[in-house]
């Protein structure tokens, strides 16, 4: 398996959905950074069950121990090792139908893969579980791009067929959006939106099925030139790291897919003078041109697919028996997993450009004050 992202600032993910702990070490984060487990609580909330309508009823408690890397509460620069320990797990379900594979996890591709030896329970190391380590590190990256100005936020603008109308159209809907999207449990800036979404998840929970949906993620104030062509562009890397959430199966920039139906002087972000800076008037280049930044807000947005685990039977097969099987799955899952998912995609983004940001030497180094 390959558990390790970025260059300066590397990220490597370890443990199992049901296995002792998530746990993460980041290696590269500059000495100096003030940071404690206390800093972390508020991200670790945002994605942990129980806190929106459809989550699982798994219900961990992911208090984080920092076991390396900080002294007398700052980063010393050695690698910081972050772990949250699995308390409630339950893994009777598993261990009575591993050899069945469920549509739509990985429980078959890694069957093959790891010649059965893979942790099968939960879905191992292809669990959304994983992402507790993500958002840790999430956490730390924030903290260091924030030395340089750079705003991360994520929300959600679809779910199933509801789609909300606020959307990010300049760097001045920032403080807007945050403030909305506080305002309800599905960290939507459309209130009516999300009052329509709520219903349709008690909908779907009532039916037994699973629903998807989209979230649209933004970052301001970055530096042009960021980015590391031709195969290290922003665009590349980025979605390198959100396909690393399980969930993921599209990402698009600026424009995106839209830019297939434009013409060329539609598409054009044309430039002018803006406060004495270089800009665009438009943003369908979504921030990154050439695969480096261009100072205009990165917009992205990335499409979830429904939680795969449904109470409705299904057809799947014996991988030992080879025999056909009507396959109802048991335990605790989430009817839609992109309100969890939210800041799972910020602390992608904030890893990423996290690592760009240090490449070209924007973020210095603290020294004693």
């Amino acid at each position: 398996m390959s558990n390790s992202i970025g260059q300066l600032f590397r990220v490597t993910s370890f443990g199992e959905s049901h296995g002792h702990s998530m746990s993460v070490v980041v290696d590269g984060c500059p000495p100096g950074i003030p940071l404690s487990s206390a800093d972390m609580k508020s991200d670790l909330e945002r994605r942990k069950a129980g806190t929106t309508q459809g989550s699982t009823t798994r219900l961990e408690t992911d208090e984080v121990e920092i076991l390396s890397g900080i002294f007398q509460g700052r980063t010393t620069g050695a690698p910081l090792t972050l772990m949250v320990c699995n308390h409630d797990s339950d893994s009777l379900h598993y261990n009575k139908k591993f050899a069945v594979p469920r549509p739509g996890h990985a429980d078959y591709t890694a069957w093959v893969k790891y010649g059965g030896y893979n942790d099968y329970r939960g879905g191992g190391r292809f669990s959304g579980r994983i992402t507790v380590g993500f958002v840790l590190a999430g956490t730390i990256a924030q903290k260091v791009l924030a030395l340089v100005g750079v705003d991360i936020l994520a929300h959600i603008v679809q779910i199933g067929p509801i789609h909300a109308a606020t959307r990010f159209t300049s760097q001045s809907d920032m403080p807007r959006l945050l403030e909305r999207c506080r305002q309800n449990p599905l960290y939507c800036a459309d209130s009516e939106a999300c009052t329509h979404m709520l219903a349709l998840l008690e909908e779907i929970k009532n039916k037994g099925e699973s629903v998807g949906g989209a979230i649209e993620g933004i970052a301001t104030n970055l530096p042009v030139g960021l980015g590391e062509p031709v195969f290290d562009t922003v665009e590349g890397n980025l979605a390198k790291a959100l396909f690393a959430i399980p969930a993921v199966k599209a990402v698009e920039f600026g424009a995106g897919f839209g830019a297939a139906g434009q013409t060329g002087s539609q598409h054009n972000d044309a430039f002018t003078m803006q406060n004495g800076h270089i800009t665009t008037s438009s943003n369908h280049a979504g921030g990154i041109l050439g695969g480096l930044t261009n100072g205009m807000p990165i917009v992205l947005h990335v499409a979830i697919k429904p939680t795969p685990s449904i109470s409705k039977p299904q057809n799947s097969v014996d991988m030992v028996s080879k025999e056909p099987v009507v396959l109802t799955v048991e335990g605790r899952h989430d009817i839609c997993i992109v309100p969890r998912a939210v800041v799972v995609v910020e602390a992608m983004m904030v890893i990423t450009l996290c690592d760009f940001a240090l490449l070209a030497g924007v973020i210095k180094p603290m020294r004693p004050q």
